[in-house]
Parts: structure tokens; C-alpha cells; sequence
């Protein structure tokens, strides 16, 4: 029995904002007859916002208390193991609100997740919804929490925001940037490190060689130089170079049809030039199954790609299909880590 619990991958699961819906999603699922099956998971954050969830949910499963001194004891016993922290009192709570003291406890949750994955105790890290407005509030030193976590870590390789719907995935040569400065900052170098990224996240969730489109910056992919020349100056060059890596790699294509390569089952993953290029449509095809994955840091982290839903917090009808989808791939990111990464103590 031992071995084969060692075998599962050990998640940390944090309750997000507590003014949101992250811990009325946690409590959904917890509740998950199956989730045991797939991970050995450790609750991380305030008692009484896991309770608060619990009663949001109308929903209740056991936990019993854990610390670092019995580490080895943690995945053993009745209820689900919390590794409790102190990070905002009950009566600063305030649903629906942005505050120093949600973005407070959102960010000292986070640090010691990392503390635990980065000490060998989980493989992985799953998350409720942050509110990045509530978190600069506390001092957030980055631009989102994913480059939080790259400060954090203390990395400095690349790495970027990935958003999965179902199988299919896209990466983002820019980012949180103007759309006045996209197409200044848009390089080969950059394409290439955009459909890497994708490639490797894909293989770590289990694809062996996945198909990746490149969307072009221009109306219908500058019609040959007419409408623009940034696909013939530096998207074909850049596509052209990651074949020669032996990527399976297409494109440009126009940025209003790609998605209906993905939708059908063509593509794996589509690397857009920036935010709402691939926002727009994954959202439009399953706001409620998306995940968001902090791709190329050195440990797996995922979240539910919506955000806190202020406008529904505390109804109790909050939608559990990105929470345990994106459960799903950081059990399958861990466990890939885990294998290829042999470095931490079994559980």
C-alpha cells in the first residue's frame, strides 16, 4: 500500500482569494469521490476559509491538521491533511471585495506552497482564483502572480501564462503589454520561444508531439505582403527555424480561422502574438472548462483561467469545470515532473 500511494502525485491546494469563489470551488472539490484516487492532496491556507467554502458549497469533508515536524505522516490518516497558516482573520473577509488583506493571503499561501515544493513535500501546486488588483494592494513586486513565482523561485528562464481548454492550448509571443507596442515586440527569438514553450507543456501533460499553429499578426496573414510584412519578415523565418528542431510546427495562419483548426482537432496548440488574439477565442469556446498553466517554471502550477467572480461569490453556484480540469493536468504535470525529476523524497 505505501508504494503505491508514493506513486501519486502530491498536490497543494490553495483556497485563492478568500473574497472569490475559490473556496467554494475547493470545497466542490474536495468533495469529488474520485480526487483521492488521483493525488495525495494538502490543503494550504486558513482553516476557517476552507470552512467558509465548505459552507458556500453546502458541502463537507473532514481535515486534520499537519505540520513539517511529521512530514512522513501527512498522506496517512482520516480526513484530508491541512498544512494551516494564519494569513487574514475571519472578520477581514469581505465577499466581493478587493483588499489588502485577501491579496494578503493569497500571496503568503502561495509563498509557502512554493516553500513546500521547492523542500521536496508536494510535486505540485493547484490554485483558487487570485484577484491581482487585491494583490498589488499587498505588495505583489510582479506583474501577475506567475511572474511572482518566477521572483519567488528566484528564475530568470522563460516562461510564460499558457491557457488550456480541454486538449487543445495557446501560448503568447506578448502578453499584459499596449496593443500599440505588440508589434515592436514581436521577434524571432520571441515565436521561438513561444512555440517551445508550448511543445514542452504539452509533452509534460502527456503528447508525445504536438501539433502547433502560429497565428499571424496581420489581417489574413498580410495577404502576401499587402496588409503588413511581419509574417513574411519574421513569422515564416521563425517557423521555418523551429522545424529544424524537429517541432511539429505550421503557419502563419490567419488569426480568424486558426482557432477553428484547434476546435476540430487539427492543432494541439496555437502560438498567438498577444493577449486577447487567443483570450477571445478560448473563452468564447469554454469559459468554464479553461485553465491556466504557469508554464516553464520549474515546478507544475495551475489555476482555473477565470478569475474570482465577485459577482457570484458566496451564492454557492460557482461552475466546477476549470477547478477540476485544471486538478486534472497539474496531477498529470506533477506526476511527468516527478519522473523526469528524481530528485524529491518519495512521500
Amino acid at each position: 500500500m505505501k508504494g503505491t500511494i508514493s506513486m501519486k502525485p502530491r498536490i497543494a491546494i490553495l483556497h485563492g482569494d478568500p473574497a472569490g469563489i475559490g473556496p467554494e470551488l475547493v470545497a466542490k472539490l474536495i468533495a469529488e469521490p474520485d480526487i483521492s484516487k488521483q493525488a495525495n492532496v494538502l490543503l494550504v491556507g486558513d482553516r476557517h476559509v476552507f470552512e467558509l467554502g465548505q459552507a458556500q458549497a453546502k458541502t463537507h469533508w473532514s481535515v486534520r491538521n499537519v505540520d513539517l515536524d511529521d512530514a512522513t505522516s501527512w498522506w496517512s490518516g482520516d480526513g484530508i491533511p491541512l498544512y494551516t497558516t494564519k494569513t487574514v482573520s475571519p472578520g477581514k473577509v469581505s465577499l466581493s471585495e478587493i483588499s489588502e488583506a485577501a491579496g494578503h493571503a493569497s500571496l503568503r499561501n502561495l509563498d509557502k506552497a512554493i516553500d513546500l515544493t521547492q523542500a521536496g513535500l508536494v510535486d505540485g501546486i493547484q490554485f483558487g482564483p487570485f484577484n491581482k488588483a487585491s494583490m498589488h494592494l499587498a505588495g505583489m513586486n510582479a506583474e501577475d502572480e506567475h511572474r511572482y513565482i518566477a521572483k519567488y523561485l528566484g528564475f530568470d528562464g522563460y516562461h510564460s501564462e499558457v491557457n488550456m481548454l480541454d486538449e487543445l492550448i495557446t501560448t503568447r509571443v506578448t502578453s499584459h503589454i499596449a496593443l500599440n507596442d505588440v508589434v515592436g515586440s514581436i521577434d524571432e527569438d520571441g515565436v521561438i520561444k513561444a512555440v517551445c514553450l508550448a511543445n514542452d507543456t504539452l509533452k509534460a501533460a502527456g503528447k508525445s508531439r504536438p501539433r502547433i499553429g502560429v497565428a499571424a499578426i496581420n489581417p489574413h496573414a498580410g495577404d502576401n505582403g499587402n496588409f503588413g510584412t511581419e509574417e513574411i519578415d519574421i513569422l515564416a523565418p521563425a517557423i521555418k527555424r523551429a522545424q529544424k528542431m524537429q517541432i511539429d510546427v505550421c503557419g502563419p495562419w490567419p488569426s480568424d480561422t486558426v482557432f477553428l483548426k484547434g476546435r476540430d482537432g487539427q492543432l494541439d496548440a496555437i502560438v498567438t502574438m498577444y493577449h486577447d488574439q487567443g483570450q477571445i477565442a478560448m473563452k468564447l469556446m469554454g469559459f468554464e472548462r479553461g485553465v491556466t498553466i504557469a508554464a516553464g517554471l520549474p515546478i507544475p502550477v495551475t489555476t482555473p483561467a477565470h478569475g474570482t467572480a465577485f459577482d457570484i461569490a458566496g451564492k454557492g453556484v460557482a461552475n466546477l469545470g476549470a477547478m477540476r480540469n485544471a486538478f486534472d493536468i497539474v496531477c498529470r504535470m506533477a506526476a511527468h515532473h516527478r519522473d523526469h525529476n528524481p530528485i524529491h523524497p518519495a512521500a
